[in-house]
């Protein structure tokens, strides 16, 4: 496959994640967007490794790794902290999280 086919899903797949973060009310639908944005961001990296060969595509492949475990912590940390707001307000609309400044 070509490179232009693996930058126009990326592309796509951030157009869409950045119109979720910015459009939704929903905490837990802008998480998910947030994991599009860095999905697409991996497959970036990987389209640019397979067209290096020797070190540099060892680094878009760790460097893809690393971006997969700092998704991972992400999504614990951003469920644990919807369900705390949950479990205290009983909504998990962003909206009314500007309430809590102070």
């Amino acid at each position: 496959m070509l490179i232009n086919q693996f930058l126009i899903l990326g592309a796509v797949l951030f157009a869409i994640g950045v119109y979720g973060v910015i459009a939704r009310k929903n905490a837990v639908l802008v998480l998910i967007s947030i994991e599009l944005i860095l999905n697409s961001v991996n497959i970036n990296l990987l389209a640019f490794a397979l067209q290096q060969s020797g070190e540099s595509a060892a680094a878009g492949s760790s460097f893809a790794l690393f971006i997969i475990a700092v998704a991972a912590a992400e999504v614990g940390v951003g469920l644990a902290l919807v369900l705390l707001i949950y479990r205290n307000r009983r909504s998990i609309a962003l909206d009314e999280l500007s309430e809590m400044k102070g």
